[in-house]
């Protein structure tokens, strides 16, 4: 299925065109910076919320009301495809996600289910009610998780701060991280296209622990199947970016693994990673998070210097190098997207 062109700045901007402005858009754009998203938080849990169309829906566009960006990204949670797999997922108070089944074993892996991607079609129908409400007029924006993330926190059993038994798994045992890997990659590929036939027009794959791995490991352990599941996805038609968090390191190499528009995060300057893979993609990023919180000359100051940066090359997307975090002001967000639509060079 290849789905029928959209016109946006947004894409027209993945696809390396002309703009007439710099397209903005922020990861975590919805969350607890903002009142109204905290008002339903409140009453809803994060799990109950990705699984009402309704609740994800209204999520999705409170910031795309609020903020004016060039792009809505779907409200949902990267661990979503674990439960059709046969994982219990849940989310405990201040400790973030939590798998009660965690994968360690062969018998582990081959009880892992690929066959029920249908189970997530809440995610298609939240989607369709965010097309339905924007009526054209920004481009939504539906994610995955990248297999080695997906595999880190299935083995983990959630977050981890050195990923040991991730680790132990990939070096003892290749064949079986192999096997796990290839079955993450046939339910993360056919979600991705569940979302894309619901109208999503791009779709990010968020590599968020890539940055434990060195350069080597990386190529052998995890960019075979980045790349396959990228390939798949762009079978559909839609750009892909590809992010991937502490990642700087091995750039090209994450580079390699595909990628439409390649995300970067704050911890290089974005012309020398966009010089690092030739120009042959387009960019987004890549503002700290936490310059949010500069005094608004300073924050201008940094905007103005990264645009700069990218120049009049065609294929730049401003965001941050990471989400939105908490404690945010909403006042600063908004003057970023003011600042960017401003700018001239």
């Amino acid at each position: 299925m290849r789905v029928a062109p959209m016109t946006s700045r947004f894409l027209d901007a993945c696809r390396r065109r002309p703009t007439d402005v710099r397209p903005v858009w922020f990861m975590r754009q919805a969350g607890r910076y903002l009142k109204q998203y905290r008002q339903i938080r409140d009453k809803h849990g994060i799990l109950e919320i990705c699984k009402r169309p309704d609740l994800a829906a209204t999520v999705t566009l409170q910031p795309v009301e609020m903020l004016d960006v060039d792009a809505a990204i779907i409200f949902a949670d990267l661990l979503l495809p674990v439960e059709p797999m046969g994982l219990k997922l849940s989310y405990e108070k201040g400790a973030g996600p939590v798998i009660g089944n965690p994968v360690r074993t062969s018998d582990d892996v081959d009880s892992l289910s690929t066959t029920n991607t249908d189970d997530l079609g809440y995610v298609g129908q939240a989607i369709q009610n965010v097309v339905r409400a924007l009526a054209g007029r920004v481009p939504v924006i539906g994610f995955v998780g990248a297999p080695f993330t997906m595999a880190s926190y299935m083995i983990e059993g959630g977050a981890s701060r050195n990923f040991i038994r991730t680790k132990k798994l990939m070096y003892s045992d290749e064949t079986l991280w192999r096997r796990l890997m290839g079955k993450i990659v046939d339910v993360l590929a056919p979600f991705a296209h569940l979302q894309v036939t619901a109208g999503a027009r791009a779709i990010q794959v968020f590599d968020s622990w890539v940055g434990t791995l060195g350069s080597d490991d990386y190529v052998r352990f995890a960019a075979p199947y980045s790349r396959a599941l990228i390939e798949r996805i762009r079978s559909t038609g839609v750009p892909v970016i590809h992010f991937g968090t502490g990642a700087s390191g091995f750039f090209r190499e994450l580079h390699a693994a595909g990628g439409d528009v390649m995300g970067v995060d704050w911890r290089i300057n974005i012309d020398q990673a966009w010089m690092d893979i030739s120009y042959r993609s387009a960019i987004q990023g890549n503002l700290d998070p936490v310059a949010l919180f500069a005094p608004m000359h300073e924050l201008r100051l940094k905007v103005h210097e990264l645009l700069k940066r990218t120049g009049v090359r065609p294929g730049h997307i401003f965001n941050l190098g990471h989400g939105i975090l908490p404690e945010t002001p909403v006042e600063n967000v908004k003057a970023v997207v003011e600042m960017v639509r401003e700018y001239r060079l």
